[in-house]
């Protein structure tokens, strides 16, 4: 089956898919502190209820048009209240940018973190 995601190569021969670079944003965005999950939107819920596996839930990769190297993620968190929303974001902020440039050798114009929830502790271990 073929990849529906824009590819960007990346290094050479090597081509990188969104989805790849949204699996690692999104591991890297639960390990900061405070994030209890992150927010698939209505299109990754539609996708998964017909059957389609999506990588990367409530992260969105965009491949610059005039540098297929240069990519700005946008992360949707929902957070544990009581944390502190700035520094929340600050820190996946942080991570995010790390781990993709780490790990994938691309450039990390951007990362935007829009909180789409607060949870209490207890609704988390639903």
């Amino acid at each position: 089956m073929a990849d529906s995601y824009p590819q960007a190569p990346i290094k050479g021969e090597k081509t990188m898919s969104q989805g790849f670079v949204a699996q690692y944003a999104a591991e890297a965005a639960m390990q900061a502190p405070g994030v209890a999950g992150l927010s698939s939107g209505g299109a990754v819920s539609f996708k998964e209820a017909i059957g389609f596996e999506h990588e990367g839930k409530g992260v969105k990769v965009v491949f610059h048009e005039d540098n297929d190297e240069l990519v700005t993620i946008t992360v949707y968190p929902v957070v544990y209240f009581g944390n502190i929303l700035p520094e929340v974001a600050w820190s996946i902020q942080e991570q995010v940018k790390e781990d993709v440039e780490k790990f994938t050798g691309l450039i990390v114009d951007a990362v935007n973190v829009h909180v789409t929830g607060v949870i209490t502790r207890e609704e988390g271990r639903k």
